[in-house]
This record gives C-alpha cells, sequence and structure tokens, in this order.
C-alpha cells in the first residue's frame, strides 16, 4: 500500500489532487449495533492522522487478537499525538460495543480499505499552542512540513515574519532538490528572507514594490491541490508555542484559484512585486 505525503517513509497517498471524492462505506460485523459508529470512527482516523501514524495504526491492529489484546494497552500508552490516545480509547470503546468477536486484522482490513477508497477531504482546523479537546485540530508545525512534502511541481509559501524554523527550511531544501519549483512571498521589513540564506539558488524571492500596505499573508500552497492558511508565520514560537489558528484546505477546486492569485502578485506584468534573487 502507499501513503500520504508526509509519511516517514514518502509515500504519496493521501494529501494530493481531489477530483470529487467519496467517502467509502465500510462494512462491520454482523450483530453490531444498529447504529455503527466504528466506520466513522476510521473514516475520522484517515482525515485527522498523517500516514505514518496510519501505517502504526493499521500494524499494531493486525497483530491484536481484538480490543482487549494487552498489545494495545502499550500502543495506546505510546500515542503522545495531540488528542492520539483518546481516539485510541474510543475506538477500543466502540469496537468492544458493536464488533467484539471481530479480530484485530478484520479492523485492520477495514482502516486499510478506507485509507485507499476515494473519500472527501474537508477543511481541516490547525493550530499552534495549547490543544483542548475542543476541536480535533493538527498541529501546525507539523501540517506546514506535510504540506511542503507534498508538492511535486510547485511550492508557494508566503510569510510576514521568518526566524528559526529549521525544519521548514530544511523541507524547502529537499523540495528543491527534487525539482519543484518554489517561490518565497517575503515581507522585506522585517528581514524574513535572512531565514532563507542557505536554501538552493533556483529558489526565487519575491519582495513588494513599493511602500503601500506590507506582504502579511501566511500560506503555504503545495502545487494547485493543497494549502495551509493561517495566522502563524514561519518562526519557531509561530509554529509552536504562540496561540495560532488555521485551516488545511485539501481541494484543487479552493486551492487552485489562491495559487493563481499568488501567481499574479509575483507576475510582471502586474509590477507588484520584484524577483529578490
Amino acid at each position: 500500500m502507499t501513503g500520504r505525503p508526509g509519511s516517514a517513509d514518502g509515500k504519496n497517498r493521501g494529501i494530493q489532487p481531489g477530483d470529487g471524492r467519496r467517502r467509502a462505506r465500510i462494512p462491520v460485523a454482523r450483530g453490531a449495533a444498529s447504529e455503527h459508529r466504528l466506520p466513522g470512527l476510521l473514516a475520522a482516523l484517515c482525515d485527522r492522522l498523517p500516514e505514518n501514524r496510519l501505517d502504526e495504526w493499521e500494524q499494531t491492529l493486525a497483530r491484536v487478537s481484538g480490543p482487549d489484546d494487552p498489545l494495545l494497552v502499550g500502543f495506546t500508552a505510546s500515542q503522545s499525538a495531540a488528542g492520539s490516545a483518546g481516539r485510541m480509547k474510543a475506538l477500543l470503546q466502540v469496537w468492544r460495543a458493536e464488533a467484539p468477536d471481530l479480530p484485530g486484522a478484520g479492523l485492520a482490513l477495514a482502516l486499510a480499505a478506507v485509507r485507499a477508497a476515494p473519500r472527501p477531504l474537508p477543511a481541516q482546523p490547525v493550530i499552534s499552542g495549547p490543544v483542548s479537546a475542543a476541536t480535533p485540530a493538527r498541529l501546525t508545525s507539523g501540517v506546514a512540513l506535510e504540506v511542503i512534502r507534498c508538492a511535486s511541481a510547485s511550492l508557494l509559501i508566503a510569510t510576514y515574519a521568518a526566524h528559526g524554523a529549521s525544519d521548514v527550511v530544511e523541507e524547502i531544501s529537499a523540495a528543491a532538490s527534487r525539482g519543484v519549483q518554489v517561490d518565497l512571498l517575503l515581507e522585506e521589513t522585517t528581514h524574513a528572507v535572512t531565514a532563507f540564506s542557505n536554501l538552493p539558488p533556483d529558489v526565487r524571492i519575491w519582495h513588494r514594490t513599493g511602500s503601500a500596505g506590507v506582504l502579511h499573508a501566511k500560506a503555504i500552497a503545495a502545487d494547485r491541490h493543497t494549502a495551509l492558511l493561517g495566522s502563524a508565520n514561519l518562526t519557531d514560537r509561530g509554529l509552536t508555542d504562540n496561540v495560532e489558528l488555521g485551516v488545511i484546505l485539501r481541494d484543487p477546486a479552493v486551492v487552485g484559484p489562491l495559487v493563481d492569485h499568488f501567481r499574479w502578485l509575483i507576475a510582471p506584468q502586474s509590477g507588484l512585486m520584484r524577483r529578490y534573487r
């Protein structure tokens, strides 16, 4: 099986161009309650977890005999990502209630089916700072890297400020090395360009022309299918500690026009931005 961009093995399944994808229906074991929550929980996992984490869940489920297997206790305890332990506990509770005789291999197969089948990829909240149980949000630091990794042809990044964020800089460099055309739109007055001084020379950096207003947008767009928009600058604190809010979009119908707007901004005929290098 293949995986989403951003997974540890570099596989390429989840965050990519969509074309009206619909969620697959998952069969559940006979004798389950009339209101089946298990399929919905599996589908929610696929929408919220990166592919490398889903790989771990699938592999672990395939090795257990059922919802009370001791191996799941250790796996649940190892879930350090925000909300992951709670999701596993919820899954175990519903598994016991709806299909207690379903072996782990069966549930792993159902999870694999959800991962492989076309399904909608809704907009998803992304946060920095304290994590609550109020919303199933992803963390900005991880999503930023994931979006950069899924670019195959072009990567467009805009930020008002930038410093530190070495992981992001490394991923941008890796994208350029694999042939992705990278454009960085940076605010000149914040000296954001300094954070990217070690990037390959074929990475294009853009500043505004004139002095009316500032470049205050924060966006990372991979090709024309995936974008992270939010309040966080590409700084260590913006990606992790500050209270920031954003959204990840995985719909080409929405992301495409957004990319077109930024391409218009940097086009020579617009006269709005100049090439720094």
